[in-house]
């Protein structure tokens, strides 16, 4: 599906990837903000994956994306979102080509508890030029920090915007698909 394909006379769609390390709630934020029950590929986690997935910081954690989450949201009669969240651990990493391919944008949500998880899917988009933003998922209890402070810790171009968000709230989710939505258009006319 290409980010703005046609779909049934007059009906287009935007796809839009979620995207980032393992825990950082992209399935959270697909299911927030999506108006259809969200489609979930999430298989419970088990013996096998202990030393592989780290649940350290996310111990209530007891299931895994494993392809893909998806939801949609109608902005208007013939215009819908299509939201496609990325499975996090890197053994998944061979369904992102397929999930990106047409996308408009991504969402990296981020985790300042351990920032380094979002590193891969910030080199995936930058490799590939589709524009992204990094939206710092708020958890409870976590430190907090400055945007500005996060965006040089994860040496982002200046051009790509970076913000807090909560993945539970779908207020905060639409923000985030609003902004990042800006910056495409904004990009666009950047590149010429």
């Amino acid at each position: 599906m290409d980010s703005t394909s046609s779909e049934p006379e007059g009906q287009i769609a935007i796809k839009i990837m979620i995207a980032g390390g393992f825990g950082v709630g992209k399935t959270t934020l697909v299911g927030a903000i999506s108006e259809i029950r969200t489609l979930r590929t999430e298989s419970a986690m088990t013996a096998r994956s202990e030393g592989v997935d780290d649940i350290g910081l996310v111990p209530e954690k007891t299931t895994t994306t494993v392809a893909m989450d998806f939801g949609r949201i109608t902005l208007r009669e013939g215009l819908s979102i299509y939201l496609f969240g990325t499975p996090g651990q890197n053994r998944f990493w061979f369904m992102w080509d397929e999930l990106a391919a047409g996308a408009l944008g991504a969402v990296v949500l981020a985790d300042t508890r351990r920032l380094s998880d979002c590193f891969a899917a910030i080199d995936y988009f930058e490799e590939r030029g589709l524009p992204f933003l990094v939206a710092i998922n708020q958890f409870d209890g976590a430190r907090t920090y400055e945007p500005a402070r996060v965006k040089t810790a994860l040496d982002l171009d200046p051009h790509v915007p970076i913000l807090v968000c909560d993945a539970r709230v779908r207020e905060s989710a639409k923000r985030t698909l609003v902004s990042l939505v800006e910056h495409v258009i904004k990009e666009k006319e950047r590149m010429g």
